[in-house]
Parts: structure tokens; C-alpha cells; sequence
């Protein structure tokens, strides 16, 4: 009889180590996933420019500088890299906090020589790096939906958002992560946008 409560014990241990999150917790993630997306776009705002305002095209294209390779760096681009900070710490704290064991930020995936599989890795060469992973239960190799922010500038790009800077060439790649969700972007104006599946 003792063997009993082990063997549940046990049985209880894997189905954990295999959770997946089911319909209703993805929709609470990606209700968090847009909050977090408007935070962000509305704190760097005001912050840089003031309660209540925001960039116009101009200063969206505005070049503010150069990179290693010389190429320029457009405020747009500025603006994105502190808005992805602001809601990497909003997830840190609001979503992380409830699926511990089932979300990763920024994750890096490469080729395994072995299998072809994608699965978590530090070489940078082909590699993928979502902004959010969800997965099975302390195994991000096992993914299940993708997610990346996108803080639109221009008021075309915030109109149709998979249109701007290869997104849809970006969310294409995330497919070789083998998730059974569609990869998807979060806008502060639209909020998730999923990719159709092919």
C-alpha cells in the first residue's frame, strides 16, 4: 500500500515537468503581454517627450546617430530599444511572477548539428532570439508560442504593423522553433497580431 502515494507522486511530478498552459492561461498571457506593451510605449513617451505626447513621422526617421558599420540609427530605432526594456522589467515582474516555469525572455535557439532542431543555445551564428518563449514546464526546448514586441513609430507602421522591417520574414523563422502556436507580434496599438499559418 505505501507504494501507492509514491507511485501519484511521482505520476503528479511528470504531468508538471510536461505542463503546457492551457487556452485560458494564454489568453491571460497575452492580455499581459499587451499591457506590458502599452506601459512601456506610454512611459518611454512621456518620459522622452512629455505627458501625453509621442514622435511624429519626422522624428520617427530622425537619425540620431551610427552604428559600428556605419550604418544610421533612426529614433524609431532608439525609441524601440527602451520601450523593449520597459516591458522585458513589466513581464519580469507580471508575468513571470504566475508561469514561472513556462515563460523565457529573450531565449536564444541555434541549429543542433544532430538533430536540425532548434533548442537553446549560446552561439550567435543562425540563431533565433524571441523576445518572449512560452513553453512546456522548465523546458524551453519545448516551445509552444513565440512572441515579439514591436513599438511601431510611424503612423503607417502602427497601422499595420507586419509590414515594417521584415517582420514577416522574422516571424517566418520563428516557425523552426516547431511550436504548435502561430509566432505573434504585440503592439501597444493592436495588440497581438498572429501570423496566418501556411
Amino acid at each position: 500500500m505505501p507504494a501507492l502515494p509514491r507511485a501519484v507522486g511521482v505520476a503528479r511530478g511528470v504531468s508538471a515537468v510536461f505542463r503546457v498552459l492551457e487556452s485560458a492561461e494564454l489568453a491571460r498571457v497575452e492580455q499581459l503581454l499587451v499591457q506590458c506593451a502599452k506601459e512601456a510605449d506610454r512611459e518611454v513617451n512621456e518620459r522622452e517627450y512629455g505627458l501625453g505626447k509621442r514622435p511624429d513621422d519626422a522624428e520617427c526617421e530622425r537619425v540620431v546617430g551610427y552604428d559600428g558599420k556605419g550604418n544610421k540609427v533612426r529614433r524609431r530605432m532608439e525609441l524601440g530599444i527602451l520601450k523593449h526594456e520597459v516591458a522585458f522589467a513589466c513581464v519580469k515582474r507580471e508575468l513571470v511572477r504566475l508561469f514561472p516555469d513556462n515563460v523565457s525572455i529573450e531565449p536564444r535557439y541555434g541549429p543542433d548539428p544532430r538533430t536540425g532542431r532548434y533548442v537553446l543555445t549560446r552561439v550567435w551564428e543562425d540563431s533565433l532570439k524571441p523576445d518572449i518563449v512560452v513553453h512546456f514546464s522548465r523546458d524551453p526546448n519545448r516551445v509552444q508560442c513565440v512572441y515579439d514586441f514591436k513599438f511601431p513609430c510611424s503612423v503607417a507602421g502602427k497601422s499595420n504593423p507586419l509590414a515594417n522591417d521584415g517582420t514577416l520574414e522574422q516571424l517566418s523563422r520563428y516557425k523552426k522553433l516547431g511550436r504548435p502556436c502561430t509566432p505573434s507580434i504585440v503592439t501597444p496599438q493592436l495588440g497581438v497580431s498572429h501570423v496566418s499559418p501556411e
